[in-house]
């Protein structure tokens, strides 16, 4: 006799529109790829620029000795940009770059300090931008000053200084270590020292703001300041920290100033705080903070060498070449409130 057999469950049957629920991608692996987008933009531009200058200008702007002159402008506010994009990364703002790196220029090329050679040109000019980033970092963290007041005011200061030093006159270098950097001799492999110096610094920045837990709380503190005091991150210190390094990066470019010139002047750095801020901006630095990139900075600073070279080349003026900075500004400003609303 047969057992009956018990019914078997019966599954029901499942909707063609049900899913399996997939893994969500990391929300970082997103902003890599709009950082990567972000390059690939300012490469293109890059690019088209060359190609610009290539056409209007071949047998000027595509020589050597052009091409290593954009390369060397470069180098003096690059490296200043490379301050400014840790100062914005934070939700800070320094305008006192430009007299910064005038003072200095000027109180490293008195007779005094000559005397003391290579070393002592070097030594004050740092000495110099140090002091005045310790100043605005005091009066911001611990004063309390809002930076662009704060930073304002050493602007005005540091210009009126530097003119009583000078006097209104030039100072030239008389000290031959510092001259002999200048030439052509000095080039290694073609590049010149500047150049080089520029990358050692962009290469130290890139690192200290994507490899350390420096770079890590400067973003915090320009993400969320209040939830980075949460998190235990001192953040009046950390602000002391950061317009130091923009000085010391201002007294570095004075330094590299007094070899690409040769001289002292008070109306050094005009204008820097200018183009080290759109530099920083167009490289896809969030003026609000809490974003840096020191890669689209120093595509941002080459971007405006290169429209300057240009510009100088095709013999425009440079109201002209100021009123297309300020568009590529307003541009970029644009574009990070789009992309800020989309994410």
């Amino acid at each position: 006799m047969t057992q009956p057999v018990s019914p078997q469950p019966v599954s029901p049957p499942r909707d063609s529109t049900d899913k399996v629920p997939q893994a969500q991608p990391p929300a970082w692996r997103g902003l890599v790829v709009r950082a990567d987008i972000r390059t690939l933009s300012l490469l293109g531009v890059l690019a088209a620029l060359v190609l610009i200058g290539g056409i209007t200008k071949p047998d000027e702007f595509l020589d050597t000795r052009n091409l290593q002159l954009v390369l060397t402008q470069g180098s003096v506010i690059g490296v200043v940009t490379v301050g400014m994009t840790f100062v914005i990364t934070s939700g800070g703002i320094d305008l006192s770059v430009g007299a910064i790196v005038a003072l200095a220029s000027v109180w490293a090329t008195t007779l005094a300090t000559q005397e003391y050679g290579f070393g002592g040109i070097l030594f004050t000019s740092v000495l110099v931008g140090l002091g005045c980033g310790l100043v605005n970092g005091l009066l911001i963290a611990y004063g309390g000053m809002v930076p662009f007041i704060a930073t304002l005011a050493m602007l005005a200061s540091a210009r009126g200084l530097a003119l009583q030093i000078t006097d209104g006159k030039t100072q030239i270098v008389t000290s031959d270590s510092i001259l002999d950097l200048g030439e052509r001799d000095s080039y290694v492999l073609g590049v010149p020292p500047l150049v080089l110096v520029f990358a050692v610094v962009t290469i130290i920045g890139w690192l200290v703001l994507n490899r350390t837990t420096f770079g890590r709380r400067t973003v915090a503190v320009g993400g969320n300041a209040e939830a980075a005091r949460l998190a235990g991150i001192d953040v009046r210190r950390q602000r002391l920290y950061l317009y130091l390094l923009s000085g010391l990066c201002c007294g570095i470019a004075a330094f590299l100033l007094i070899i690409l010139s040769g001289s002292g002047q008070n109306t050094n750095g005009n204008l820097y705080e200018l183009d080290a801020i759109a530099a920083a901006i167009i490289g896809g630095t969030l003026l609000s903070g809490g974003r840096g990139t020191i890669v689209g900075s120093v595509l941002g600073v080459l971007i405006f060498t290169t429209i300057t070279n240009i510009f100088a080349l095709n013999n425009l003026q440079s109201d002209v070449q100021q009123i297309a900075k300020g568009a590529i500004i307003v541009a970029a400003v644009l574009v990070q409130r789009r992309t800020a609303s989309t994410t």
